[in-house]
């Protein structure tokens, strides 16, 4: 019995070794946005070799239009753009020592959806210091796979500020009984210094 727990137990030691190690994917947040909105986007990158991370490209598609970064203490950035002036990658190169196997970095970039998208699709390139490359631009199974942002329409009861914010048309009057309850109490107020004035003569 002693050896049938002992042998479970290690099981699931490596099963958890096992799903804590597939699960270290370059991930790009939010995994949900809307259509048409501005958005940060945060790139999570683990690193998983000996060898420190030293520089990280994110393939930009054709449904997103990036416009910039958000600076990294030890890291720079640079925008690649084609023909046409979009950006078509964005490349994070370490300007010291880079990550290490027990380190992750985030790096954030700005920029709008585009109003018809429904996935996007971030392709990135991970490199290491001793040159070796992992290029993540495989589908959700397989073992460097892309990492994913479902994109929804807008609401039907929202629409897209200028500035990229989501905004409710029941916002108003969901606070409607606020303003209500607000208005009671001041004229609750008047009515009894009225009262004491009127007294007091």
């Amino acid at each position: 019995m002693k050896r049938i727990l002992a042998s479970f137990s290690t099981l699931i030691l490596f099963t958890m070794l096992f799903a804590g190690i597939a699960s270290a994917h370059v991930v790009v947040f939010p995994k949900e946005t809307i259509q048409g909105s501005y958005e940060k986007f945060t790139v999570r990158v683990p690193s998983e070799e000996e060898s420190p991370t030293i520089k990280v490209e994110v393939k930009v598609p054709e449904n997103v239009e990036i416009s910039r970064t958000l600076p990294f203490s030890g890291w720079k950035s640079e925008l690649t753009k084609d023909a046409d002036g979009k950006v078509i990658s964005v490349i994070w190169t370490a300007t010291a020592d880079g990550l290490s196997s027990t380190e992750f970095g985030e790096f954030n970039m700005q920029g709008k959806v585009d109003n018809a998208a429904t996935t996007i699709i971030w392709k990135a390139i991970q490199t290491y210091k001793d040159g070796s490359i992992v290029e993540w631009i495989g589908d959700e199974k397989s073992e460097h796979p892309a990492s994913v942002t479902t994109v929804k329409a807008v609401p039907a009861n929202a629409t897209v500020a200028a500035d990229g914010d989501v905004e409710s048309a029941d916002s108003t009057s969901s606070d409607l009984p606020l303003y209500l309850s607000i208005a009671a109490v001041v004229l609750a107020l008047l009515s009894l210094i009225v009262s004491s004035v009127r007294k007091a003569r």
